[in-house]
Formats: structure tokens, C-alpha cells, sequence
């Protein structure tokens, strides 16, 4: 989730459960059916316009979505700092072995280990500083892999800017993020999407403001936006500051919209966003992005919506 400011900064369908004679209806109810449906289309004239089969008010029945796979057994991770475990083990790097989608770190026990995905089968994506612009090219490299799974997490650095009315505008933001799904769809059909919210920038900025240190480790250029002047309570401080966590809202409204139109890509229902990082879970060298617990916090969210038969509400 770094900014390119100066550095020094952070299921299948459940099964109907029932007795047996609920079941020998459905059975019975689906042989009726497909009964009905041979006799109106195979009888003289082989279903021809002017039968009964064919009348003009007839729709096609919807497609079934395609069922989850909760296991995959491939995964490829798309994003910006947060996925690269930016400042996670040392200061001003990236920590890739801690990442929460792909890392082999026991003690973050990222999402790969947790789904059992082997090493040889992830690839990180993910690029420091990236904004939702970057997404399709990121897409296109995962997809060569034809991964199983996908995950996505990005859009802090598009709220994460010099000013306010630098940060991406919301339509664009939406564009890149369907251009990267049709992206990945064109070359790998198949692959399943997890869809992570951007985190709650307000929260971090509620969480340090107060903190001796991180109000000064701030002021190096960490999300101007968001966190400079993190002591200042003004009006024009407080306007700032609702203007971008609402242009956060509006990134996650936009991912959850364009996710709702992919039958196989799962958003986490504002899991993320909603997620109040303690300031134990952040980095200690600039308290803005996640740290060794941060990250395992966002591989146990992100394993819980991706093995849950349903996506969330």
C-alpha cells in the first residue's frame, strides 16, 4: 500500500439437506420437466419457430453459476505493498516470504500454506507503489500461469496522494479493475478471483495520531493525503480526511460491483476494510502497513471467504 511519495513509511451450492421423500419430489419434478421440454421440441417439425416450444414470449433458462472450488491448488497474487509484505520484516523492503497471499513464513501462515497450495505454484504479482492503473499488466502476467486462484488487493495508493485532488477518480479506478478481470478472462477463463476490500485509512490514522512516533515517522510522506499534519484536528484537516476515506468507500463499492458481474470472482463483503488494525499488527517502522500480524490477520480473513461454501452476505 505504499505511496510513490518519498519512502520511510507502512462454495459449491450446499447441498439441500432433507428426508428422503423431498428428495424423490425433486427427482420426480426433474423428469417432468425434462418430459415436457422433449415432447414441445421433438415432436413433428423437430421444434420448428411456430410450435408451442418456441412461442414468442419464451426465455432460455438462466446458466447455473459455476460451483467454488474452496481447495485450488494454484495461486497467483495481484496488488501493491501490503501483498508484497512491504516493511513487514525489515525497513524500506519488501518482505515477500511474509506475504499474506503467497508466503512461506510459518508464522504469518499466509493464505497458500492454508489452502495447502505448494510453493512452486504461487506467484506474486504484486509490485510496491502500484496503483489500480497497474492492474490489467499485473492480470496479464498471471494469467500465463493459468492459476486456479487470483487474489486482489489494491487501491490504498490511489487514495494515498499528495492531495486530494490528486487521488483516482472513481470511475477510472472502476474501469482498470474491469479491464484487468477481462484481462485475466481472455487468457485463463477458469481462474477463480478473491477480491480484498482497501483498508480503512481512517482507522490507521485514528489508531497512530497520537503516537509519539508515528506522527513523526508520518511526516516523511506516508499517505499526505490521509495522515499529514496527523495532529492537526481543524476543519480543513477533518474535511481532508472524510474526502478520502469517503473516495475509499467509493474504490470498494466499485471492486464489489465489478466482482458482482464475474460469476467466479468472490468479493470479501467488506471483510477488509471493516478490520480494525491494532497497533500491534502494523509495521514498527512506519505504522501503516501490516506487520508479521497483519499479514497473518489478512491470510486468516482472506482463507475464511475463500473455503466458505457461500460468498458473504
Amino acid at each position: 500500500m505504499r505511496d510513490n511519495t518519498p519512502p520511510g513509511r507502512p462454495p459449491a451450492g450446499r447441498a439441500r439437506r432433507g428426508g428422503l421423500p423431498a428428495a424423490v419430489c425433486a427427482a420426480v419434478a426433474a423428469i417432468v420437466a425434462l418430459v415436457v421440454f422433449a415432447v414441445s421440441c421433438d415432436g413433428s417439425g423437430g421444434g420448428a419457430p411456430h410450435s408451442r416450444g418456441a412461442s414468442a414470449g419464451a426465455r432460455p433458462s438462466p446458466s447455473p453459476s459455476p460451483s467454488w472450488d474452496t481447495g485450488p491448488g494454484s495461486l497467483a497474487a495481484l496488488g501493491d505493498s501490503i501483498t508484497r509484505a512491504f516493511d513487514a520484516c525489515s525497513l524500506l523492503d519488501d518482505c515477500p516470504e511474509a506475504s499474506w497471499a503467497t508466503g512461506t513464513s510459518p508464522e504469518v501462515d499466509s493464505l497458500a500454506r492454508r489452502l495447502g497450495v505448494p510453493a512452486t505454484a504461487t506467484w506474486n504479482h504484486a509490485r510496491s507503489g502500484a496503483l489500480m492503473a497497474e492492474l490489467p499488466a499485473q492480470a496479464r502476467e498471471a494469467a500465463a500461469h493459468r492459476p486456479e486462484l487470483v487474489t486482489v488487493l489494491i487501491g490504498a495508493n490511489d487514495a494515498c496522494r499528495p492531495t486530494v485532488e490528486r487521488m483516482t477518480p472513481v470511475e477510472e479506478f472502476r474501469a482498470d479493475f474491469a479491464e484487468a478481470l477481462r484481462t485475466l478472462r481472455r487468457a485463463s477463463p477458469k481462474t477463480q478471483v478473491y477480491v480484498a476490500g482497501v483498508p480503512d485509512l481512517e482507522r490507521l490514522w485514528s489508531l497512530g495520531r497520537s503516537h509519539p512516533v508515528a506522527a513523526q515517522v508520518w511526516k516523511l510522506g506516508i499517505c499526505p493525503s490521509m495522515l499529514g499534519g496527523a495532529q492537526t484536528s481543524d476543519a480543513a484537516a477533518a474535511e481532508r480526511r472524510a474526502k478520502v476515506s469517503a473516495r475509499v468507500r467509493a474504490y470498494n463499492a466499485a471492486l464489489a460491483e465489478v466482482c458482482e458481474r464475474d460469476a467466479r470472482c468472490r468479493h470479501d463483503g467488506g471483510a477488509v476494510h471493516g478490520y480494525r488494525f491494532t497497533a500491534r499488527e502494523l509495521s514498527a517502522w512506519d505504522w501503516f502497513h501490516p506487520g508479521l500480524e497483519g499479514q497473518r490477520a489478512l491470510a486468516e480473513i482472506a482463507h475464511r471467504q475463500i473455503t466458505a461454501e457461500r460468498p458473504p452476505a
